[in-house]
């Protein structure tokens, strides 16, 4: 089986992020495909790459690089949700003169054709959050 995910909630506010996290890992587990998830709305947070969270709380965005790392997990944030939310990529960042993008390791900036393509080539499309 195929599945697109697309995650919505900021990884402060709810676990959905975390859920999905855990339900792409069972179904690697069991061989299914995960073509892609996406970051949409207040998911972009997941991306962030200078989120500093206490040691005793879940590191979401550590969590999602390595995964995409270990698995070839395309991690795809909305550009028009980043721009909105200050989340700076590299082209943007370099415009507004900053030494650095804001977006994590194992994640890239595209727009929702990636979400379209990714829901047409999967069997399944999974919201979370």
């Amino acid at each position: 089986m195929k599945y697109a995910i697309q995650i919505n909630a900021s990884p402060n506010s709810t676990n959905s992020g975390y859920c999905a996290y855990q339900f792409i890992k069972a179904a690697l587990k069991m061989n299914h495909q995960v073509l892609r998830v996406f970051f949409y709305q207040e998911g972009i947070y997941h991306a962030l790459k200078y989120s500093i969270l206490p040691d005793d709380e879940l590191q979401m965005t550590k969590k999602w690089s390595k995964l995409a790392k270990e698995q070839q997990i395309d991690l795809v944030v909305c550009i028009s949700a980043a721009q909105r939310r200050g989340l700076l990529f590299d082209d943007e960042a370099k415009r507004q003169g900053k030494l650095d993008q804001d977006l994590a390791e194992g994640f890239r900036i595209s727009g929702l054709g990636q979400l379209l393509e990714a829901t047409l080539l999967a069997d399944r499309f999974i919201e979370f959050g």
